[in-house]
């Protein structure tokens, strides 16, 4: 069947339109249209932790004007600060307080912070005495065990993506990051610009993935595949829209941080060793229900069959009768798919930035590396092991340079056992 050439440009339109829809000014709030939140929760820990009602707090914006709210039965204020952001002065009236309570530090009764647009600012005004428990480094590995599981499994969505993809076509995506913020703008866009629902924002952007990633195989790399074009040439091509996407995120975002409308501060669940969140337990199991349905997937379809031959030899794949085109567009479309759900997720946990591909893009790498190239149960156990490896590894060195002990545990990898956990080695040569 012939295939008109207008097809491939017409789809390269669709994509860049697209993308431009998601990052549109129209639809993204505009720094005017942004309002920051102050929000918090007074407890009295001389009460055990009883809630302190009737509380004023007031917020001063950088135009000087001023905005009060009084904490609630449940010791909660919120307070809206329209404008672009800035230095504030948020401020206990102490004279509101209950009688025989205080703040545990009279000199702080105010607080000055640097807002950015759209951000929800979470402030504490200790009151009461300090009955914390000082938790040793042993007694933080639990926690930071859960807190590596819960962020492995949400990388290992992303990681899956990335593996499909390399173990079909033998491609390093290196525009795979934008991928997951390109997702994290579409729930944006749905949530905050059009007013949905979270959930069904979610469900929107992860279309939008599915559809994303049909479009650019039909029309860049189908296009280049059938030209001969080699893998490094198509990996540059990667690169360059990498740098395109994520300066096109950049632009329209103006690198403002922002929050979809249904975030809310999570309260935790204290279990004994650890605590969690419901909001990080309903992420987690759904990464782990996707994950385990595109493994099953890959294993007992007729599809993932197809997948694993075109993956091991496409050339005899071919001879067999399986349309290899269309496989590898299947697996660009599940692949971008997970991705988008994963940069959901992330921009939930982290907030959406123009630049979350960007730094999760090396920690993807090194899940795929050290669990096996190509290797699906590899990408998982791979993300899990970077996971907890991040948080752990901030027992002995600062949170800033946490990312550094999976680019190290990369390195190693690569020098002990370059095909990685589950990985099979190969003759070259």
């Amino acid at each position: 069947m012939h295939v008109p050439r207008l097809r491939v440009p017409l789809l390269v339109s669709l994509v860049v339109v697209l993308i431009g829809m998601l990052a549109s000014p129209s639809l993204a709030a505009t720094e005017e249209e942004q309002s920051n939140t102050v929000q918090g929760t007074l407890v009295n820990t001389a009460e055990d932790r009883a809630p302190v009602e009737g509380v004023e707090i007031t917020v001063t914006s950088p135009d000087g004007e001023v905005f009060t709210d009084t904490s609630d039965d449940e010791g909660k204020f919120e307070i809206e600060v329209p404008g672009r952001g800035g230095r504030v002065m948020i401020e206990l009236d102490t004279e509101t307080l209950p009688d025989g309570v205080s703040l545990r530090n009279e000199n702080k009764s105010s607080i000055t912070r640097n807002l950015n647009p759209g951000q929800r600012a979470v402030i504490l005004f200790p009151i009461g005495p300090d009955t914390r428990d000082i938790a040793t480094k042993w007694d933080r590995i639990p926690q930071l065990v859960v807190n590596g599981l819960i962020f492995g499994i949400i990388l290992a969505l992303g990681a899956l993506g990335l593996s499909m993809v390399f173990g079909t076509t033998g491609l390093t995506n290196f525009a795979h990051g934008e991928l997951l913020t390109l997702g994290a703008m579409a729930a944006y866009m749905f949530n905050v610009a059009m007013g949905l629902p979270f959930v069904l924002a979610a469900v929107l952007s992860v279309v939008v993935g599915l559809a994303v990633g049909w479009a650019q195989d039909r029309g860049l790399w189908r296009p280049l595949r059938h030209r001969g074009t080699g893998l490094i040439a198509m990996m540059i091509v990667t690169i360059g829209l990498q740098f395109l996407l994520r300066n096109l995120f950049q632009y329209f975002t103006s690198g403002r941080t922002l929050n979809y409308d249904a975030y809310v501060t999570p309260s935790g669940v204290d279990v004994g060793l650890f605590s969690y969140t419901y909001r990080d337990a309903i992420m987690a199991g759904i990464s782990a229900a996707v994950i385990i349905a595109v493994t099953l997937a890959l294993s007992f379809t007729r599809f993932g069959r197809a997948t694993r031959a075109v993956a091991d030899n496409p050339a005899l794949a071919a001879s067999t009768g399986i349309n290899v085109d269309r496989v590898v567009s299947g697996v660009w479309i599940v692949g971008t798919g997970l991705a988008a759900l994963a940069g959901v997720f992330l921009g939930y946990t982290l907030g959406v930035t123009f630049n979350i591909g960007q730094f999760t893009l090396l920690l993807l790498f090194a899940s795929v590396t050290v669990g096996g190239l190509g290797s699906v149960w590899g990408a998982l156990i791979g993300s899990l092991i970077i996971g907890v490896l991040i948080e752990v590894s901030t027992l002995v060195i600062p949170a800033e340079l946490k990312n550094a002990g999976a680019l190290m545990l990369l390195i190693v990898i690569l020098l002990v056992r370059p095909q990685g956990l589950l990985g099979r080695k190969e003759r070259i040569g």
